[in-house]
């Protein structure tokens, strides 16, 4: 079994430009360039070749922006900053597309609510305020970058946080 996920990668210009702005909460276990991407679907842990048959869906290229930034928090603790990525609605019809392909191929349908991000750095208990880094980075924003692949990737669990490995790309050519 695999534990995969489906996401977009963005280019390089915009990871350097989310690295660069990352940093000041303290305890923050910030993200490396190589975990920088923006989550269409959770998988979970199945077998890798039902995830690859479900991932390839039809779309047209997008052309996103980064905006805002964001927390996420599990029963009011901070769990995790974010920087936001617009427009939402191409990133949703996107998001139900793979959703909707992973369901048919005979996986549960994702029951959480699609927020579009980037997760820039994970919290524990011992991080310290991210208030500062909230009001500094609200404002965030980029150039209009495309993507015009989507990727399936796997995550392996370790000590020093999750390593993902690209697994298969999918280019996106049309609606």
């Amino acid at each position: 079994m695999h534990r995969l996920f489906v996401a977009l990668r963005p280019p390089r210009e915009i990871r350097e430009h989310l690295l660069a702005v990352m940093g000041g909460v303290p305890g923050a276990r910030w993200q490396d360039e190589d975990q920088l991407h923006l989550t269409l679907r959770f998988i979970g842990e199945v077998d890798r070749r039902t995830a690859e048959d479900a991932a390839t869906v039809h779309a047209a290229p997008l052309d996103l922006q980064l905006a805002g930034c964001g927390m996420f928090d599990t029963r009011g603790k901070p769990n995790a900053i974010w920087a936001g990525v617009t427009p939402r609605e191409p990133l949703a019809a996107l998001h139900r597309k793979v959703d909707q392909a992973l369901v048919r191929a005979g996986l549960e349908p994702e029951r959480r609510a699609y927020l579009p991000h980037i997760t820039l750095a994970r919290l524990a208990g011992s991080a310290g305020p991210a208030d500062r880094f909230l009001a500094d980075h609200a404002a965030l924003t980029s150039p209009v970058f495309r993507i015009q692949h989507m990727t399936l990737y796997e995550s392996s669990l370790g000590h020093g946080g999750a390593i993902y490995e690209p697994v298969e790309r999918y280019a996106l050519t049309g609606a």
